[in-house]
């Protein structure tokens, strides 16, 4: 019903298609500039509105170089309540540097956590305050073409491949399938577990990569569960009555998981980034009190579990969950995806990082 509801938006996305079409040959003519630096950055993005798995790919890249390399990430800090460049401190909340951000700073502390609007700004200002950096990771910013990273890697979910999608308002892409062709890398997110290697090429046949492009496949891995403010783990779902808290753009796979592990499960669904109110605290709790199993709990993503440690004092008692997620590599594809970013990487060793 509702995707027929899309199709009679059709008018609008035709202007929009005009407007991202116009935008791109102004930055393809040079017209408006892309800004590159000589410093290895990686870029981390889709072509569509969310739910590709951008956060825990981010995640990924940070547990993979980190042990190497001084790394810092760089968001726009979406929903943040301030403004301009900040680096994440011990005392920073979701609301000043927004939720995604918030959530790598808890978990890497050792990162330096950046957020500001002008990337082209925002850069300069983490080398000057962090002159040990030695890589860049910008989360969602495929899309954002006044920087150009000298590693583009662009994602798209296996069941809304970006070839199969349209302009919005009538489908979810941001950006032309066409922009695809700027990506270095591209991975197909959220695979079954069981994608055979015939189905891999056919949708790689299906995406037309160029031959300079590398393609991955990952699937999700959702681990144990751990409580929110004592971080003591949870070993199983199987026998827990659980009211689901959630807050991000694409939850299916979530709901997939939940479904299958647990005996039943009640869901209380916000929009993507929402911010936690004393309202929407109330209503979790009149939802999880009318569950009357003694073995329930509530379960919630990382991503908001960061936006509901404001609420400590109200519900640190309570039995609240953060299921973590990250990207596992099909087909052996682990170790490639390594060497081509480290490569990447090592190449701008003995270079200052000077703008070009």
């Amino acid at each position: 019903m509702l995707k027929s509801f899309r199709y009679l938006l059709f008018p609008i996305t035709c202007f929009y298609a005009l407007a991202v079409w116009f935008r791109n040959l102004l930055f393809d003519k040079k017209i408006l500039k892309a800004t590159s630096f000589n410093f290895p950055i990686i870029g981390v993005g889709n072509i569509a509105t969310g739910g590709t798995g951008k956060t825990p790919m981010t995640e990924f890249l940070i547990t993979l170089l980190s042990p190497k390399f001084e790394v810092a990430t760089l968001s726009r800090g979406y929903k943040r309540k301030t403004k301009g460049f900040a680096v994440a401190s011990a005392n920073t909340t979701a609301l000043e540097i927004g939720d995604e951000p918030m959530q790598f700073h808890q978990k890497f502390p050792e990162v330096t956590v950046a957020v500001g609007e002008e990337r082209i700004v925002a850069i300069p200002l983490i080398l000057q305050e962090r002159p040990q950096t030695e890589v860049i990771i910008l989360d969602d910013a495929f899309q954002h073409r006044s920087i150009a990273p000298g590693l583009n890697i662009l994602l798209t979910e296996h069941d809304n491949l970006y070839t199969r999608d349209f302009l919005l308002p009538v489908g979810d892409l941001r950006d032309s399938r066409k922009s695809s062709r700027r990506a270095n890398i591209i991975i197909v997110t959220k695979c079954p577990a069981d994608l055979s290697e015939a189905a891999a090429s056919a949708i790689k046949k299906e995406l037309k990569l160029k031959t300079s492009q590398h393609l991955f496949f990952t699937k999700l891995l959702y681990e144990n569960p751990y409580h929110l403010f004592t971080k003591l783990p949870l070993s199983n779902l199987q026998s827990k009555q659980i009211l689901l808290i959630c807050g991000i753009a694409n939850p299916y796979a979530l709901m997939q998981y939940v479904n299958a592990k647990a005996p039943s499960y009640d869901m209380l669904r916000f929009a993507d980034h929402h911010i936690f109110t004393t309202d929407d605290l109330k209503d979790i709790k009149k939802q999880f009190e009318k569950i009357s199993d003694p073995n329930k709990i509530m379960l919630t993503t990382e991503k908001d579990a960061v936006r509901l440690l404001k609420f400590e004092k109200e519900i640190a008692q309570m039995p609240i969950y953060v299921l973590p997620v990250k990207h596992v590599f099909l087909f052996d594809g682990l170790p490639v995806f390594q060497q081509e970013v480290i490569s990447f990487i090592e190449r701008f060793k003995d270079t200052a990082p000077v703008t070009i």
